[in-house]
């Protein structure tokens, strides 16, 4: 394919990580190119509202050597997210009016990384659309910009020409999924093996894992209750049941762990178990029956069926796609 040029847009105060994440995603797809004797597909530049020594959120400073023009336009332009959102947007009313230019334009691909999203919310450009930030700003996003359809707990999420993605290392997995859909998934597994990813999770995948979630709910009934699902998830887990393990009516158990949690007790349930099935497909070693009895789905057939709605491929998709 034609060489592509990728602008990785940092400005003061643009989250480091994030930034030296997306610049080595896209080299070493050039570094695996190379050693199978193929040409670079991307010129990686690091470009600012002015060009020259960029102060991160931490002691790293970058070199910016291109400047934001609306007249040199990028294939792909991902922007960078920084800690104060709302101050970033007050400071750079130019990155804003670019973005509204970049829409305007046959530019290739367009991304908001972390709470970089919040420079295409402004700019009118994610309007009737989903969308997605840190986990941590999702309220605001959908408080300031109503019109954007705000996909809370998405590790990216992409329509047509403009991607968001969640925080800090979700941009190795927007990366990542780029890489793929331009150079094929041999070549994007070859990146992730270098940089000793994992594995490419899926766009649709939760920014936290439950057992992460679980730790961070203040009720000590409720956490005592999630590990305890969490741990017993082949059992049966109904309202009824859950409500009698922490001593409350069926009504306000469901109220209470609501409030703690931000989801049904069904809904905690149905993730965890899609999370443990993940894992058992990822490791291998066992058919599609066994992990949905270990994982207390009904059937092998309720698993498929689960998995596809919340995952959006179905498990044997999932270890073709993803794993291989």
């Amino acid at each position: 394919m034609p060489i592509k040029s990728v602008d990785i847009i940092i400005y003061p105060g643009f989250k480091a990580i994030e930034a030296v994440s997306a610049v080595s995603v896209f080299e070493y797809a050039n570094a695996r190119l190379h050693l199978e004797k193929l040409p670079h597909a991307y010129t990686v530049s690091l470009c600012a509202p002015s060009a020259g020594m960029v102060q991160s959120d931490t002691l790293i400073q970058l070199e910016a050597r291109k400047s934001l023009s609306e007249h040199n336009m990028p294939d792909i332009a991902l922007i960078m997210g920084s800690r104060d959102i709302q101050q970033s947007l007050a400071q750079h009313p130019q990155l804003v009016n670019w973005c509204k230019q970049a829409g305007a334009t046959p530019i290739g691909l367009l991304a908001g990384i972390c709470t970089g999203t919040f420079f295409l919310a402004e700019a009118g450009l994610l309007n009737g659309l989903p969308a997605t930030t840190h986990w941590s700003a999702t309220d605001m996003l959908r408080n300031n910009y109503p019109l954007i359809d705000v996909k809370d707990d998405a590790i990216f999420v992409n329509t047509d020409k403009l991607w968001t993605s969640a925080g800090v290392t979700a941009v190795i997995d927007l990366s990542l999924a780029l890489i793929e859909k331009d150079l094929g998934n041999a070549i994007a597994l070859g990146v992730a093996q270098d940089l000793v990813v994992f594995m490419k999770r899926p766009g649709g995948q939760a920014q936290f894992s439950q057992h992460l979630s679980s730790q961070m709910t203040r009720n000590d009934s409720v956490r005592d209750l999630q590990q305890w699902i969490l741990t017993n998830l082949e059992k049966s887990h109904s309202v009824v049941e859950l409500a009698k393990r922490v001593a409350m009516s069926p009504r306000n158990f469901t109220r209470v762990f609501y409030r703690e949690v931000g989801c049904s007790p069904a809904v905690f349930v149905e993730r965890s178990r899609i999370e443990l099935a993940r894992r058992q497909l990822e490791q291998g070693g066992k058919t599609i029956k066994e992990i949905a009895h270990n994982c207390g789905f009904s059937s092998d057939e309720h698993l498929r069926r689960v998995f596809k709605r919340n995952c959006g491929v179905t498990p044997k998709e999932y270890v073709l796609n993803v794993m291989n």
